[in-house]
């Protein structure tokens, strides 16, 4: 279960970063505290529920705010 929601979150990162050309280390740092995070997850490594949940968080409310814009 665990490898599937790293899987389907790193779907959604990736789609993420090429939609705002964010980079990865900047995009991990201010969405979970973790430049690490996505190099992690293109690895393979799990991901606690709670932080793809921030994660999530963080990607949609920058797409609210780039809409606003």
């Amino acid at each position: 279960m665990a490898t599937n929601l790293s899987e389907k979150l790193l779907s959604e990162v990736n789609d993420f970063l090429r939609e705002t050309e964010m980079g990865p280390s900047y995009f991990g740092k201010a969405a979970s505290g973790n430049s690490e995070l996505v190099k992690r997850l293109r690895e393979g490594k799990r991901v606690w529920p709670e932080t793809a949940d921030k994660v999530r968080i963080f990607m949609r409310e920058h797409r609210r705010k780039a809409t606003a814009a």
